[in-house]
């Protein structure tokens, strides 16, 4: 693989400067400022109103059941950070020093994320109730005001501790901030897979389950309080959606600033520790801006008009600013730029300013394009929803069959925007390809300036879900109340969609700077190896070579096996839910007529063994899978495993997000009363249809932008190692085969167990879990 020779010289000349150091100063206060804000927008949502005492009662039960299954769901993973921990201070560094930092700031990247999704949910669970009653007396406007600014708190958090986190490593870290950012990134990735895993099978397993008995076999509503699954549904919304999407999202934020990091001290020399940081700082300014933006008006065709205006006028400021930074603070050219060692960046003739402008231009145009795109093909209004409906009048199987063909599609629309944008960004350096690289990392910081925002989205889709079912659950919203939640709900999954869209660009986007990052690693490593390592054949990324192309072909097939696995665990945990639920209403006929109260506690319990339980198989195939290939193929077959693990990745995620989001609309224009309305067959069809796509949009689809993130940071951090055991003195091919057999032999047994498991009940039996497993609440709205 061929690297530019100045690479390792580049990184390790760059200097924090006194300027430089003030500005990163700056940055840190503008995330504490963040901060700050969300326990403002904190006390302001917590002073509405909480509405009836039913209304109270249910979401008390919800907020219950979330705490627990977090509080146990964090402690497993914290068991398994302390391993990494471990192996993070054997792996290769510099020196002892950034071994520690690295292990360290692991451990902060884990925290943060987990606080970032810890948070989302506690207070989604504590807003939903208040949107409910806010729809109940005062309208529309109360109620999305409450229900986007819960959104802008997790937005802010999520902000502030990502360049918080960033800022200080580069203050303590200066020149080694990147390498130390690695343990970072990782700790973030890890956290954010495991909620998105976890979370996302609680909630789908709860919420198939609840549609298949109550609404196809019963005929009762969605949310009715006689389906002993609908606590545990509205849990999940919170647990899968608020926590695993907000620790997403930071992860994202935190693996882009990796990149941006490592590389622009390559691209920009001792700016390039302060301007990946100044363009984020940026985006959390207009994020304030965006949440007080979003404002529904009169003339409005609907919410989401308001939140599109909120995201495009913060977006647009974004782009103002970061025109009058670039041109306040980078040089003319780059000869000016100071500790640039590479001859042919700092011969480069371009306008470093202009560059880089271009460059977070692409990012934020990407998010606004990402943003429309995935609205037309899951607004309930467009035409794509529109045709699945009608298709609902033929039975589910063509419910199944057009939905499945809107993600097929959406996913090639989107594909193309993303690889566009690589490749524009790639156009702007030329054939410099370290500074292209940065390139695309500027505009993974440029799409970052939009995530305060889009955290906001998406968590006003679980709380507008929940406080939908909060008012059908209680019975007391009724006439325009009750139409507005069901509005906003609708809207919500429009958002949910549209930030699982810009999601997967990011993760592409980092994924890519990854790739520059993983250059650039190589070259540290072959450096340190010395000559005999230059020009290897398992140094080329050709895919012509027979063990490149294997390489590639495994990256792709992991993409599969990840979302096959999430999905298989959905479908098993549904099936138990679903004998728990019919044997509840076998053995208890009285709660049809509500002489008799479901058992709502049982089902939470199945739904937190399970998807605890499934944890551990997608998070060793993430961990495993990169190390299996780089130690028994050579680090270029890695690279190329990783180049079809974001091709397909990106694909895949878009497909099962955008499939399952339109089923879910379709299902709700049914409803609304086209086609056949609520109890007809059409809308038996669409419920079906829902129940396919449930997995797909809430666990599968979203959980394979951290997984990218995450092969991507393994692949960086035990390249120096494959290198190092390949040539050189310590060469050892006995160890490294023995490296590769044992990760096999791992990822082989874990999937082997989880295809031994199966659903663990009968039609004839009670529920496994119907005992109280530790800590699992007594939920009894």
């Amino acid at each position: 693989m061929a690297a530019h020779p100045d690479v390792t010289q580049a990184a390790g000349t760059a200097e924090l400067t006194g300027g430089d150091r003030g500005l990163v100063l700056l940055v840190a206060v503008v995330a504490l400022a963040a901060i700050a804000l969300a326990f403002v927008l904190v006390r302001q949502v917590l002073a509405a109103d909480e509405g009836t005492a039913g209304m109270k009662k249910i979401a008390a039960a919800v907020q219950e059941g979330a705490n627990a299954y977090l509080a146990r769901q964090l402690r497993t993973l914290s068991m398994f950070a302390a391993v990494v921990v471990f192996l993070l201070l054997l792996l290769p560094a510099d020196d002892w020093g950034q071994r520690i930092g690295r292990s360290i700031f692991f451990v902060i990247g884990a925290a943060f994320s987990a606080a970032t999704g810890y948070l989302g949910m506690w207070l989604a669970v504590r807003s939903n109730v208040r949107v409910a009653a806010a729809a109940r007396e005062a309208g529309r406007e109360q109620a999305m005001r409450t229900a986007f600014r819960t959104g802008g708190v997790v937005g802010m958090c999520t902000v502030g501790l990502g360049l918080l986190g960033a800022a200080c490593v580069v203050l303590v870290y200066a020149a080694d901030a990147p390498k130390v950012l690695e343990g970072f990134g990782l700790g973030a990735a890890l956290i954010a897979m495991f909620m998105r895993v976890g979370g996302g099978i609680f909630t789908k397993a709860a919420d198939v389950g609840a549609d298949l008995v109550g609404k196809v076999e019963q005929g009762i509503p969605e949310d009715d309080p006689r389906n002993a699954a609908t606590i545990a549904d509205n849990v999940g919304d919170n647990v899968g959606d608020c926590a695993g999407m907000a620790a997403d999202l930071f992860e994202s934020y935190a693996v882009t600033l990796v990149a941006a990091l490592i590389l622009g001290t390559v691209a920009f020399g001792d700016s390039g520790l302060a301007f990946p940081l100044l363009v984020p700082a940026i985006g959390v300014l207009t994020a304030m801006a965006g949440i007080f933006l979003v404002s529904p008006r009169r003339g409005d065709r609907s919410s989401m008009t308001a939140i599109n205006r909120g995201f495009f006028l913060s977006a647009g400021i974004s782009l103002v600013l970061v025109a009058a930074v670039a041109f306040l603070y980078l040089p003319g050219s780059f000869a000016e730029l100071d500790g640039v060692e590479d001859a042919e960046i700092a011969a480069h003739d371009a306008d470093p300013r202009l560059f880089a402008l271009a460059a977070v231009a692409i990012g934020i145009v990407l998010a606004a394009l990402i943003q429309q795109l995935t609205g037309y093909f899951t607004e309930p209004g467009r035409r794509p929803v529109r045709d699945i409906g009608k298709t609902s009048r033929t039975g589910p199987a063509t419910v199944v069959l057009a939905g499945f063909s809107v993600g097929l599609e959406s996913a090639v629309y989107t594909a193309l925007l993303v690889g566009l944008s690589v490749y524009a960004a790639f156009m702007l350096a030329g054939s410099t390809i370290m500074l292209a690289l940065f390139a695309v990392a500027l505009a993974g910081t440029g799409l970052l300036t939009t995530v305060g925002v889009i955290v906001a989205m998406d968590t006003f889709g679980p709380v507008a879900d929940n406080a939908q079912g909060i008012a059908e659950m209680s019975g007391d919203v009724e006439g325009e109340g009750a139409r507005v939640l069901t509005d906003l709900d609708a809207v919500g999954n429009t958002t949910k969609a549209v930030t699982k869209g810009i999601a997967i660009a990011t993760a592409v986007l980092a994924a890519a700077a990854l790739f520059g990052s993983y250059r650039d690693a190589i070259a540290d490593a072959v450096a340190d190896v010395g000559p005999q390592a230059v020009g290897g054949p398992g140094l080329s990324l050709d895919i012509s070579q027979p063990n490149n192309l294997v390489g590639l072909v495994i990256g792709s097939a992991v993409v599969f096996l990840f979302a096959g696995l999430a999905i298989n665990a959905v479908s098993r945990s549904a099936g138990s839910v679903v004998y728990e639920v019919r044997r509840q209403f076998r053995e208890h006929p009285g709660i049809m007529d509500f002489s008799e109260q479901p058992e709502y506690g049982k089902v939470v319990d199945i739904c937190t063994r399970d998807s605890l339980r499934e944890l551990a198989t997608p998070g060793l195939l993430a961990v495993m899978a990169p190390i299996a290939v780089g130690f028994s193929l050579g680090i270029g077959a890695l690279g190329s495993y990783l180049a079809g693990a974001i091709g397909t990745g990106v694909l895949m995620a878009v497909l099962l997000a955008n499939s399952g989001g339109a089923w879910d609309n379709a299902k709700k224009l049914v409803e609304d009363g086209h086609h056949g309305g609520k109890g007809s067959e059409a809308h038996a069809a669409t419920v079906i249809g829902d129940t396919v796509g449930d997995p797909f949009k809430d666990t599968a689809g979203p959980a394979i932008n951290p997984l990218l993130k995450v092969m991507n940071l393994v692949a960086l951090l035990i390249a120096p190692a494959v290198i190092t055991l390949t040539y050189g003195e310590d060469a050892s091919a006995p160890l490294r085969a023995l490296i590769a057999v044992i990760a096999v032999l791992v990822i082989v047994g874990a999937v082997y167990a989880s295809k031994r498991r199966g659903i663990a009940v009968d039609e004839a039996e009670p529920a496994a879990g119907a005992g109280r497993a530790a800590d699992s609440p007594a939920v009894t709205p």
